[in-house]
């Protein structure tokens, strides 16, 4: 069982830098693939990156290469999301949610544990 609480979220302007924690309790997180996700009023929630147990295996949706680093520290039981030059589009609300496995990280339905979302709002 792994439980999952996501912060770091805020209000910033177009250009600025956030970084969102994930920090999950439960001794097997060393061994869960972790995703980041967002949802956007009137929007389904979609894929944003994802990191595997190790760290060594990262994926980024299109719209974020470049400006999102996703990384994780095992003995913190924590992984980061570092967002720079945000942008108003990437207004949401993020999610970070736990797999067993890296297999279909884009998927969300794959995924056994979410964390309580942190808004992130980008202003022009």
């Amino acid at each position: 069982q792994v439980e999952l609480v996501g912060s770091g979220g805020g209000l910033v302007q177009a250009g600025d830098s956030l970084r969102l924690s994930c920090v999950a309790s439960g001794r097997a997180f060393s061994k869960y693939a972790i995703g980041w996700f967002r949802q956007a009023p009137g929007k389904e929630r979609e894929f944003v990156a994802a990191i595997n147990w190790a760290g060594g295996l990262r994926d980024y949706t299109d719209s974020v290469k470049g400006r999102f680093t996703i990384s994780r520290d095992n003995a913190k039981n924590t992984v980061y999301l570092q967002m720079s030059s945000l942008k108003p589009e990437d207004t949401a609300l993020y999610y970070c949610a736990g797999k067993s496995t890296y297999v279909y990280y884009r998927r969300i339905d794959t995924y056994s544990y979410w964390g309580q979302g942190t808004q992130v709002t980008v202003a022009s």
